[in-house]
């Protein structure tokens, strides 16, 4: 449209106010009323099913996780905190899209009655969404990819995440871009269209994999009953709801090489604490293999790595 149709338009939309009929003006009316009448009853409803959600999940979780040594339950009461999480996305999502979807058609609909033809209207509308995609196609692209993140909950708040690009703990999950803040403290935005894949390691459980060397000649039966009794102990003694959720134990010899046998030590548990939680385990199984005589190799073995530096 050039700048004469633009004044055409607008001479055609100044002048039909001038005549139009009160039977006109009456649809027009109920059409805004109804139009205020659907945007209050979606954004209620939304908002009623989120705070439902929000405030059953979390006080059903804090209700019984004092009571309960159940591994599986914790995991479900941890997934329900997530239900939470994304329930409000949902319904920020929705809100958006309800409201511009009710008032687009409230505002079309109001033109057409007064007599203004929006067939020009919804073309420059349409070659304008054209030229805006084509021009904007990575921030849609971000926007897409942050939608599908979300409704498939690949990751939520509080999560650690790997990325590929960076790994480290979730602080924000927005529709163009996620903030993770990395295990040196650096913040990282990064757009949601360049995540290739997402590793998440705090979904529900994840595991304590731990590599120890110790001496070529120790007693492999000795050693299994020492790993096994010491993460019982641990189990035990943590405190309810704890972050173990099972009892670390001997997973079998990983490796003989030279003068070392690695043996595994694993077991389930409860994120996001995880790797506090595997230093906690690693330092009282060292405690263990001292009091029992169980020497490890005078050797220099990478178990742990750290996430690279940005």
């Amino acid at each position: 449209m050039d700048s004469t149709d633009d004044s055409t338009w607008l001479q055609q939309f100044w002048s039909s106010l001038d005549v139009i009929p009160f039977d006109e003006v009456l649809r027009i009316a109920i059409i805004i009323v109804l139009a205020l009448l659907s945007h209050v009853i979606i954004t209620k409803v939304i908002r009623a099913f989120v705070r439902r959600t929000i405030k059953r999940a979390p006080a059903k979780q804090m209700a019984n996780r004092p009571q309960s040594n159940d591994p599986d339950q914790m995991i479900a009461q941890a997934l329900e905190e997530r239900t939470a999480q994304r329930a409000q996305a949902f319904g920020t999502l929705l809100r958006s899209a309800a409201v511009i979807i009710i008032w687009t058609v409230a505002i079309i609909t109001i033109l057409s009655i007064i007599g203004i033809n929006v067939t020009p209207i919804l073309a420059s509308a349409g070659v304008a969404g054209i030229v805006i995609g084509f021009g904007a196609q990575t921030l849609v692209a971000d926007y897409l990819a942050g939608i599908s993140m979300i409704f498939e909950d690949q990751l939520g708040v509080g999560d650690v995440v790997n990325t590929g690009q960076v790994l480290g703990v979730v602080e924000e999950v927005a529709l163009r871009y996620t903030r993770i803040r990395d295990f040196y403290g650096t913040v990282w935005y990064i757009r949601n269209g360049q995540m290739q894949f997402v590793a998440n390691q705090s979904q529900g459980w994840t595991y304590v994999l731990l590599d120890m060397p110790v001496a070529f000649d120790t007693d492999l039966n000795h050693l299994r009953d020492v790993v096994n009794a010491e993460g019982q102990k641990l189990y035990t003694e943590q405190a309810s709801g704890g972050d173990l959720l099972e009892a670390p134990y001997f997973g079998g010899v990983e490796a003989v090489a030279g003068d070392a046998i690695t043996v595994r030590i694993q077991g389930r548990i409860k994120p996001p604490n995880q790797y506090a939680v595997i230093r906690s385990v690693r330092q009282a199984m060292k405690a263990a293999f001292d009091a029992q005589g169980i020497s490890v190799p005078q050797q220099i073995i990478q178990i742990d790595k750290m996430p690279p530096e940005a």
